[in-house]
């Protein structure tokens, strides 16, 4: 067999188990209702300490979009245009993909790496001695954190990203506040802020998916450890990329029915 072959078959094998363990994942929520009430470390982990750097990637992110839009539209006098187009940016695209892509820096490497320890100083061998699923107790509520706290994050972004765009371009460009705000509720719609939460709770699922793999196919040793972070942080940041494109596509093709 081709060495090309191996890398295929390797990656097929990879694919099906990682399958294989999220549907094991997202049936422990059906079993797991005491171990999810009493995760509120995880929750807190997950949501509370990443509040800070999603708002400040948000206020970045709406700042730069409206330095930028100004650059090109104020030649042709469609400064009022600056918050249509930076917010609508914001929350259909740049605040769910960027927000995702932070938290998958930040929550999902420490779960691939606090899993992967875990596993290899055989904790997770112990808690299946003692009967209990190491999947629905360490993934599951993951998971779940993930799925309410992204979207969550996501507003947080998107709320921030709208303050600094607003400030940029009213406060420093001179925009008259009146007709940017206008123009801007003339142009967005609920259906932007819907589809960026839909993206959202799907970017979470794969954060969390991705991130507890890796943390259970951990390796023996430090090294180990610090490749299953940096591949469940890779990989979190390519599944990313794949379904924002998929949704994008997809929304694209469904709007005309919710938006006359």
């Amino acid at each position: 067999m081709s060495a090309e072959a191996n890398i295929i078959r390797s990656w097929l094998e990879h694919l099906g188990d990682w399958a294989h363990f999220s549907f094991q994942t997202v049936f422990g929520i059906f079993f797991s209702f005491r171990t999810l009430t009493q995760s509120w470390p995880v929750y807190y982990e997950i949501g509370v300490r990443s509040v800070g750097v999603v708002v400040v990637t948000g206020m970045f992110i709406g700042m730069v979009l409206a330095l930028e839009a100004h650059t090109e539209f104020h030649p042709y006098g469609l400064d009022t245009s600056l918050g249509a187009i930076s917010i609508t940016s914001i929350l259909g695209e740049l605040g769910p993909v960027l927000a995702a892509v932070m938290l998958a820096g930040r929550v999902g490497s420490a779960m691939a790496a606090e899993i992967g320890t875990m596993r290899i100083t055989d904790q997770t061998d112990a808690l299946t001695c003692l009967g209990v699923n190491p999947i629905h107790y360490l993934s599951t509520p993951r998971l779940v954190g993930c799925l309410i706290l992204v979207p969550m994050l996501t507003l947080f972004a998107d709320l921030a990203g709208i303050v600094g765009s607003t400030l940029i371009s009213t406060q420093v460009l001179g925009v008259d506040a009146h007709h940017y705000w206008q123009q801007t509720l003339r142009v967005v719609v609920r259906y932007d802020l819907l589809t960026g939460l839909i993206k959202s709770i799907v970017f979470g699922a794969m954060i969390a998916l991705i991130s507890c793999y890796q943390g259970f196919q951990c390796k023996a040793g430090a090294q180990g450890v610090g490749r299953a972070a940096t591949q469940s942080f890779v990989l979190s940041f390519l599944a990313i990329l794949f379904f924002d494109f998929l949704l994008v596509y997809l929304f694209a093709h469904i709007r005309p029915f919710f938006v006359g």
